[in-house]
């Protein structure tokens, strides 16, 4: 599916992509070059940007980023489902086949190994967006993922919880990997413990942040704070803790990753790692546009592991644990 077909208003479309594609579009007021458009297939670059079943928000913000970096460049970019279960070959070399330069891997197709060894096999070249970790061949954009969820993970110690309560990612993803390792060692680091019931497996969808948060606080001695793996994870522990008449962040922190839509529009906002979603997707149409023609030209670049910076976004799903109790108190003695 190509980002003009949505525009032509092609009845081909897929409607789920249409919306994420014309949401995008709408909010960076994106306008083709229509001298580009006329010269698609001629000396422009063809870039596929594959996806399968991810977040609303993160592809829109991973969308916006690439259209931002096609709308000065000399790039047709295409957008293709590509579904787990499916021919990838097939897709692979109709894409190619068609005239495709080089693919876009954002997660969770990224960590996907089959892919990414039938796309060397193939001599395509592809950027990966946000693996955990990158072999030494692959080209790749990311943050440091264990690092920022170290830090994240120290922030909430040092608000003073000692019971923090961690929501894994999608396990097929080394991002969740790297984000629970990252959780372990800082509480190792504080000498804090963690019981098999302070961590639950998650899938990086809110229905499954539910399902944790429900585990979670079900303990005997629930957790003073949670720390979601991503930012719709840790919407839905808002969900459930206001639902059991719980005050987020009196009663329990919760903090998120990534700093997608959701982490603003919730109330109380999310406190989150802000990963640049927008800047990674722009960087790699970039660094993929820059390689491709260096091999048109005969000079290739060896594989390069682009970190961005990653930053705590502090909002107010964060307090000091037992601040319900000490609010209560003082308004008591006030009385």
């Amino acid at each position: 599916m190509t980002v003009s077909r949505v525009i032509n208003h092609e009845a081909s479309v897929r409607e789920d992509t249409r919306k994420v594609v014309q949401a995008a579009i709408e909010q960076l007021n994106y306008s083709p070059n229509r001298a580009a458009r006329s010269l698609a297939g001629a000396s422009q670059l063809r870039i596929a940007l594959l996806y399968t079943n991810p977040s609303a928000s993160y592809l829109s913000e991973f969308l916006m980023g690439c259209l931002e970096e096609a709308s000065h460049s000399d790039v047709h970019l295409v957008v293709e489902r590509c579904a787990f279960g499916e021919d990838e070959e097939e897709v692979i070399r109709r894409l190619t086949n068609s005239g495709i330069d080089g693919f876009l891997l954002p997660p969770p197709l990224c960590d996907e190994k089959p892919l990414l060894e039938l796309l060397r096999q193939l001599d395509s070249r592809a950027v990966l967006v946000g693996p955990g970790t990158a072999d030494a061949e692959d080209w790749a954009v990311m943050i440091d993922e264990y690092q920022a969820a170290y830090d994240m993970t120290n922030h909430i110690i040092a608000l003073g919880h000692k019971r923090i309560g961690f929501v894994i990612g999608n396990p097929h993803q080394t991002a969740s990997g790297q984000r629970l390792t990252g959780y372990l060692d800082a509480m190792a680091a504080a000498g804090l413990d963690v019981p098999e019931g302070l961590v639950r497996q998650g899938l990086f969808t809110y229905r499954s942040g539910i399902d944790a948060a429900m585990y979670l606080l079900d303990q005997s001695d629930p957790p003073t704070a949670i720390f979601a793996s991503n930012d719709d994870m840790a919407a839905a522990a808002v969900a459930v803790a206001q639902r059991r008449h719980l005050d987020v962040p009196l009663d329990l922190t919760v903090c998120g990753f990534d700093d997608t839509p959701i982490a603003s529009t919730i109330w109380p906002e999310l406190t989150t790692i802000r990963q640049p979603i927008h800047e990674m997707a722009s960087k790699a149409l970039e660094m993929l546009a820059t390689e491709l023609r260096a091999e048109r030209s005969g000079k290739p670049s060896d594989p390069v592991h682009l970190k961005l910076d990653y930053s705590i976004v502090r909002r107010q799903s964060d307090s000091a644990p037992g601040l319900a109790r000490k609010v209560w108190g003082a308004s008591r003695q006030e009385g």
